[in-house]
């Protein structure tokens, strides 16, 4: 079975949001990020996809089944979120794209999308000029609760395509754990590289 893997803009992008707000609550349901979230939340913070014009949208589709997605936007479309973390850092957050999500169901996993959504990212990122490019992902501890046996991160991954963690560079987002009645902060890692 063939995946399509491709950008999405314009009225393409617009019908298929509420299909990554649904994506993005299924799969970060699971560790590391265990998000109980809301599609009205969802929603909401989907549409500086739309608003931003330096802003990517990817899809991969099985027919005209959403089974995965990556987004990402200039950083400084993220300024009041993120500046903090950056802060001391020797980078001008109006020089580093970044990458927000890649979320894709587990089944279709293993088959290389990963490695496009990162492709059609970095190119992108090119595109606009940046001279670095970023992700952030979630601080959970070694011996936490919820952590399958089992379980893999994906800094192998992100490395060999030439990641690393900025040192110091952590953001602070809250939001609700699955099985939790109140949101709580948790620090974001900063990964980053050079284009």
């Amino acid at each position: 079975m063939t995946v399509d893997v491709r950008p999405l803009t314009g009225a393409d992008l617009e019908q298929v949001l509420p299909d990554v707000a649904h994506l993005r609550m299924d799969v970060f349901r699971a560790f590391p990020y265990l998000y109980d979230g809301t599609f009205e939340y969802e929603h909401r913070y989907l549409q500086s996809y739309r608003e931003s014009e330096g802003a990517i949208l990817i899809g991969a589709f099985d027919g005209k089944r959403l089974v995965g997605a990556a987004t990402g936007t200039p950083l400084a479309d993220h300024a009041d979120d993120f500046a903090a973390a950056f802060e001391g850092q020797p980078y001008d957050i109006a020089d580093i794209f970044y990458c927000a999500e890649s979320v894709l169901l587990p089944e279709y996993r293993g088959r290389g999308i990963g490695h496009r959504f990162f492709d059609l990212r970095e190119a992108h990122a090119q595109s606009l000029g940046a001279s670095h490019i970023a992700f952030c992902r979630v601080i959970r501890a070694a011996n936490h609760p919820d952590r399958p046996a089992g379980y893999q991160p994906l800094d192998p991954f992100w490395r060999k395509r030439g990641y690393a963690p900025l040192e110091g560079a952590i953001a602070r987002y809250s939001w609700t754990d699955m099985g939790d009645s109140a949101e709580t902060e948790k620090g974001m890692q900063f990964w980053i590289r050079a284009l």
